[in-house]
C-alpha cells in the first residue's frame, strides 16, 4: 500500500532540482572552502553564492545571513548571544515554543543568567500582545523577547511586526524562531524590526543538516561555536558545502512557487477541515485555524476512547504519516506541551495533519475513511 505522508511540518521530502544542485559538491566539486587553491575557491564561490540568493529573497544584506547546522543550533546561539554579549537580564518567552527555545531558556534562567516569564495566551493559543507590552512595560531590566512565527504544532501566525515595534518601543532585543515559515512565508527583513530569526533548509523541500541565522546588521555578539574563522568569525567548523548550495535552492524554488503552491496547500487544508466536520462527530480543531494560522498546519482533537487512544499507532499500520504534536516529542510520555497549554480537555486525542505541495485531496479522502473506521 502507498504510503499518505501528513507530516510536512516534520520534515519535507527533498526536491529532486535541489538535490541536482547538490550533486557537484557531493562529487567532484570536494574543495575544502578555506583552502587557498581552486578547488577550495569553488567552494567557496557557491557558499557565498548562496549566501547572495537566501538574502536577497529575504530582502537582508549577505553580511546578516549565516550558515548553522540546523534551527536549533541558530535559536541557541541568538539566545545566548542576547543575555552573554548584548546584555538581556530578562527573556520573555511562551509555553509554546518549540523546544529549541524553551529549554535554552530554561537553561539560561537555572544558571541564574537571566530571569524568565511567560506571555499570556488568548483563547485560540495566539499571544496577548497587550500583556506583553504590560510586562516590558514595568521591567527595568533589558530583555530579550522570544516568540517564534509560526507555532509547528497547531500553526497560529504572530504578528512579527507588532512584537518588533514593541520591542523597539522599550528597547527589547526580538527573536522569533521562523523555522515554520521561512520557504513558507514571503520576508523583508530590512521593514521587520527583528535582531534575530532562523531557518532550516528541510521544512521547505531542502536537505537536512543545514539551517539559517540572521543577525541584524546592527548587532555585534561573539561566536558561539569556538574553532577557524569560517562564517566570517562567527561559526566555526568546515561549512556544509553541498546543504548550503541545497538551502539556497530550496528557498529559491519556494519563492518561485510561492503563491501557486501556498494557495493550493491551503486549500486542502481546509478541505480537510470540511471532510472532518462532515463524517466524525466531536471533533474539535486547535488554534486558529482559518485566521492568523499557518497554512500547512492543521491540529485535529478526537474524542479519547479505547481506540483513538491508538491513534497514531494505528494511522503508522495502515501508512499513514501524521504527528501527535512536535516531532520533536513524538516519543515523550507526556505528549506535547502546546496542546496541553491551549486544551485542558483530557478527554481529547490530538492528532497534527501537516500538508505539502505534492498531497492531493484523494489522500485527504484515504485518510478521512481510514479515520471513520479507526474512531
Amino acid at each position: 500500500m502507498q504510503r499518505i505522508y501528513f507530516d510536512n511540518a516534520a520534515t519535507t521530502s527533498l526536491d529532486p532540482q535541489v538535490l541536482e544542485a547538490m550533486m557537484p559538491y557531493l562529487t567532484e566539486k570536494f574543495g575544502n572552502p578555506s583552502s587557498i587553491y581552486s578547488y577550495g575557491r569553488e567552494s567557496r564561490l557557491a557558499i557565498e553564492t548562496a549566501r547572495k540568493s537566501v538574502a536577497k529573497i529575504l530582502n537582508a544584506h549577505p553580511a546578516e545571513i549565516f550558515f548553522t547546522s540546523c534551527g536549533t543550533e541558530s535559536s541557541n546561539t541568538a539566545i545566548s548571544a542576547a543575555v552573554h554579549d548584548l546584555g538581556c537580564t530578562h527573556i520573555i518567552t511562551s509555553p509554546l515554543e518549540h523546544h529549541a527555545t524553551l529549554h535554552t531558556v530554561e537553561h539560561l534562567h537555572k544558571r541564574g543568567d537571566a530571569s524568565l516569564s511567560y506571555v499570556n495566551l488568548l483563547p485560540n493559543g495566539h499571544i496577548d500582545l497587550e500583556d506583553l507590552e504590560h510586562q516590558l512595560a514595568n521591567t527595568a531590566d533589558k530583555t530579550l523577547v522570544t516568540l517564534m512565527h509560526a507555532n509547528n504544532e497547531i500553526g497560529n501566525l504572530l504578528d512579527m511586526h507588532g512584537v518588533g515595534e514593541l520591542c523597539k518601543l522599550y528597547g527589547a532585543i526580538f527573536h522569533s524562531d521562523t523555522v515554520q515559515t521561512v520557504g513558507h512565508f514571503p520576508f523583508d527583513l530590512r521593514n521587520t524590526p527583528v535582531h534575530f530569526i532562523t531557518g532550516s533548509a528541510h521544512k521547505f523541500h531542502g536537505p537536512k543538516g543545514v539551517g539559517l541565522l540572521y543577525i541584524n546588521e546592527n548587532v555585534r555578539i561573539s561566536p558561539y561555536i569556538h574553532g577557524g574563522s569560517q562564517e566570517r568569525n562567527m561559526r566555526a567548523g568546515t561549512e556544509n558545502l553541498y546543504g548550503v548550495v541545497g538551502f539556497a535552492k530550496a528557498l529559491e524554488l519556494a519563492t518561485a512557487g510561492f503563491e501557486a503552491d501556498s494557495a493550493y496547500i491551503k486549500g486542502l487544508k481546509i478541505y480537510m477541515m470540511e471532510q472532518l466536520k462532515k463524517n466524525l462527530k466531536g471533533i474539535a480543531f486547535n488554534g486558529d485555524p482559518l485566521g492568523r494560522s499557518l497554512y500547512t498546519v492543521l491540529s485535529v482533537s478526537f474524542p479519547k476512547t479505547e481506540k483513538s487512544e491508538m491513534l497514531l499507532f494505528n494511522l503508522d499500520i495502515h501508512h499513514i504519516c501524521a504527528s501527535g504534536g512536535s516531532a520533536c516529542t513524538s516519543g515523550a510520555e507526556q505528549g506535547s506541551h502546546v496542546i496541553r497549554a491551549i486544551n485542558h480537555n483530557p478527554n481529547q486525542v490530538t492528532v497534527r495533519f501537516s500538508f505539502c505541495k505534492h498531497n492531493t485531496r484523494e489522500e485527504v479522502d484515504a485518510v478521512v475513511g481510514r479515520l471513520k473506521e479507526l474512531i
